[in-house]
């Protein structure tokens, strides 16, 4: 939920900086330089104006073969970085690979909270356990394709690997189900807005475990989502109990996975066989491990009972939304470690603040939730609170 292309390859040097919200999406806070710069090197250049001049050379003795050889000078003109108006494209072609990836990043994002209610309000699914487990279980079948079709890379998952990240993983799988049933009670918009809480604990947990202080902003900005969230909840016409108590757990839950994620990082590390263990590699091991947790707690609960028997699994439907749900998760996951690679933190951070607004707002009018002024109001609090936070981290 709230709660993974070609070969991704991020460093995780910075780990101990990363956002929550990047923690869950499995992404490491920034690229790898040398990657973005591959041919900034005089070697790579002399190499790449050699090809060309060849290509310049072999234009001029061949335009006089007629019409192939202009169409194939247009293209080069068109396409190729090489000349003013070359230049000028390939510029645009930088520009556009932000603004599609953060679109991709904020389409996946929304999308995900959104099909994830209908699943639950809309069909009336009290499964959430078993919603958590069937989309995990996309996540890593899609995983387990692209790893054999070549398009990713997978660290090799060993027991010793599993030991460690045991503890990640209990507390991620009670993230995922905390979520689930928050939704299912709290309109979209009042869940969005209680999750900055999760920032509050975060920083808080950074401070007596990692020795973080905060500056002065960032402290006046979870005042503010403090007052938000207690003037949210006041107002809510649709205020429900259950769900403000999944939804606490859940902040708490999202925050100790963040801070116990940076603590067995290191750890986990040196117990694969490369010494890394990459964002894909992570996203699998989340989903992968839950499975068995997922399975035990369907049983223990008896939710098994529920799903078989009850009329809304038998609605081609809800199959449909459930699996776009589960491919939505791991397209968060994908276009998260995209956007990052394309920008960096600190935009990532941004956008991931200013994309509250329009998931609140749809899931307003989506859903027809009652509203009164006063909470309204603080919704809008809440969100332009979120937009104070992610500045006074930048600072």
């Amino acid at each position: 939920m709230d709660a993974g292309r070609v070969k991704p390859k991020f460093g995780c040097s910075n780990l101990k900086d990363m956002t929550a919200a990047e923690l869950e999406a499995g992404v490491s806070p920034e690229p790898d330089v040398s990657e973005l710069n591959i041919f900034s090197d005089n070697g790579s250049q002399s190499v790449v104006s050699q090809l060309l001049d060849h290509i310049n050379s072999h234009e001029k003795s061949s335009q006089r073969r007629g019409g192939f050889s202009e169409r194939f000078l247009r293209w080069r003109r068109r396409y190729l970085p090489v000349g003013g108006d070359n230049r000028r494209d390939h510029g645009s072609l930088k520009l556009s690979g932000p603004l599609v990836s953060g679109a991709a990043y904020c389409i996946s994002s929304c999308s995900m909270i959104l099909m994830n209610k209908v699943v639950l309000s809309t069909y009336n699914f009290n499964a959430g356990i078993s919603l958590m487990l069937y989309q995990n279980l996309i996540s890593c079948l899609v995983v387990a394709l692209l790893k054999f079709s070549g398009v990713v890379s997978v660290e090799k998952i060993n027991w010793k690997l599993i030991r460690v990240w045991l503890p990640v993983n209990v507390i991620f799988v009670g993230m995922l189900i905390s979520g689930m049933y928050s939704l299912k009670y709290i309109n979209v918009a009042m869940v969005t807005i209680l999750k900055n809480a999760t920032n509050i604990i975060t920083a808080i947990g950074e401070l007596y475990m990692f020795r973080k202080r905060q500056n002065n902003k960032v402290w006046a900005a979870m005042f503010m989502m403090i007052i938000s969230a207690i003037s949210g909840g006041i107002t809510d016409l649709t205020f429900n109990a259950v769900g403000y108590t999944w939804q606490t757990a859940n902040c708490f839950l999202t925050a100790s996975y963040s801070l116990t994620l940076r603590r067995v990082m290191d750890k986990a590390k040196q117990s694969t066989k490369s010494g890394s263990l990459n964002e894909v590699s992570m996203v699998l091991l989340n989903n992968l491990l839950s499975l068995p947790f997922g399975i035990t707690l369907i049983v223990l609960l008896g939710e098994w009972r529920y799903v078989i028997s009850t009329d809304v699994t038998k609605d081609a439907m809800f199959w449909v939304v459930a699996t776009a749900s589960g491919f939505l998760g791991l397209a968060i996951s994908f276009t998260s470690m995209w956007f990052l690679h394309q920008t960096g933190p600190t935009t990532y951070s941004l956008v991931g603040s200013l994309n509250k607004v329009p998931i609140s707002l749809s899931g307003l009018v989506l859903f027809n939730v009652p509203l009164s002024l006063p909470n309204l109001f603080s919704i809008l609090f809440g969100l332009f609170a979120g937009v104070v936070f992610a500045r006074a981290k930048m600072s």
